[in-house]
């Protein structure tokens, strides 16, 4: 195992020749270079023509999503998606998971806020959501990197748990044994409160977020349940928060 350094921000020219040494690229690299990263990568492994690509589209499904959503980001992965499809030279792998788990107690996001004992319902409290720990998600990208058959040209889902906003509220109480105050933010108020701060980061999440359509899948059908593949739901995941 080797550790190459290289500038993501700098000149795809480059970012190109490097991918050239190499049959499969696997981009876990997310925004951390800001808007248009996803698109850029993906490009230079296309231009590199490498053998086989997993994008960064760990995430929502983007295909129902699609654009106007309320977040850049989910619109760029869109465009990811059609870029790949419109060639034949690379192999490529999506493989869906949904929200990051410890996104749901992340207090900026301010779903679940432990500290503050509060949970906040994003659309209504029936809206679905799917997470997935990155350790799963780790493991998982690997199952499905060496499944055989081949796994090529394919959207991939995975799942540690799929919840409603309102089971998240009662596992919360459940697991914590504590009394939560719950309120929930209809749609109409995270797009008004989107209006008032279009470029603030946690409302642009809120808002996409509690459109539901997207954001879920019945994690009876996922690659990890198909496969017996244990993955941590909210429950575990809460515990194990808790006993850190």
């Amino acid at each position: 195992m080797e550790v190459i350094g290289f500038d993501l921000a700098g000149d795809a020219a480059a970012l190109q020749a490097l991918f050239e040494r190499y049959r499969t690229v696997v981009n876990c690299t997310g925004f951390v270079a800001g808007p248009g990263t996803q698109l850029k990568i993906t490009r230079a492994a296309l231009d590199a023509k490498v053998e086989r690509y997993f994008p960064w589209q760990f995430g929502v499904d983007y295909d129902v999503v699609g654009q106007g959503s309320g977040q850049p980001v989910f619109d760029e992965q869109y465009e990811v998606r059609q870029l790949l499809r419109a060639q034949q030279q690379t192999e490529w792998v999506i493989i869906s998971t949904g929200m990051f788990t410890s996104f749901l107690f992340e207090p900026a996001f301010d779903v679940v806020n432990l500290a503050a004992r509060t949970v906040h319902g994003l659309g209504t409290w029936d809206t679905r959501v799917t997470v997935t720990t990155p350790e799963d998600i780790g493991r998982l990208t690997t199952e499905i990197l060496l499944a055989e058959p081949r796994i090529a040209n394919e959207v991939v889902y995975v799942a540690g748990d799929t919840i409603s906003y309102g089971e998240l509220a009662e596992v919360v109480e459940r697991v914590t044994g504590y009394a939560f105050e719950k309120t929930l933010w209809s749609l109409d108020k995270l797009r008004a409160d989107l209006a008032l701060a279009p470029d603030d980061v946690m409302t642009r999440y809120r808002a996409a977020f509690a459109l539901g359509d997207g954001m879920w899948w019945d994690k009876a059908n996922t690659f990890n349940a198909k496969h017996g593949i244990e993955t941590v739901d909210v429950a575990h995941y809460l515990q194990h928060l808790l006993e850190a």
